[in-house]
């Protein structure tokens, strides 16, 4: 079985990417529960500037990453054509123009779902991006792929 598919990414694909990754780790969390103590701390009589501090701090990372999500899109090349995957039974490929790379199976870190997309780690940080709109009728097909290429405890897909 073999699921081969293009992808345009868009800026607001990468900051849906960039969000799930920074809040589901522990620095992200981290800073959301700081922020949000100390909203509730300044609202609750602990003072404006406690209430201030929260606020910047709730809000600092969703914004830096919007711009950090505009600015990379925009600076990377590859965001500029349309990527083209190809599941296959050994692995994950992906091309661009005359440019290949493979990654096995085997190789991949996690899979998830975002709201706005499907998820393949390929390392801690580095990630294929499968937009779902992007996927239409072979949504299915990519999150079967998956499923049984990967083991069950590093898939966390939710349709």
């Amino acid at each position: 079985m073999e699921v081969e598919f293009d992808v345009q990414m868009t800026s607001a694909d990468l900051y849906d990417y960039m969000l799930h990754h920074t809040y589901t780790s522990a620095s992200g969390l981290i800073g959301s529960v700081a922020g949000a103590l100390m909203v509730v701390a300044g609202a609750s009589g602990g003072g404006i500037l406690c209430l201030i501090a929260g606020i910047i701090v709730l809000l600092y990372l969703p914004v830096t990453l919007f711009l950090k999500s505009k600015q990379q899109f925009l600076s990377n090349p590859s965001f500029k054509k349309p990527l083209h995957f190809k599941m296959t039974e050994e692995g994950i490929e992906v091309s661009q123009g005359e440019n290949t790379e493979s990654q096995k199976w085997e190789d991949m870190k996690k899979a998830v779902s975002t709201t706005r997309s499907i998820v393949v780690y390929t390392s801690a940080v580095n990630a294929s991006i499968f937009p779902k709109r992007e996927l239409g009728e072979k949504s299915s097909a990519v999150i079967e792929m998956i499923s049984i290429h990967m083991p069950p405890q590093k898939v966390k897909i939710k349709c």
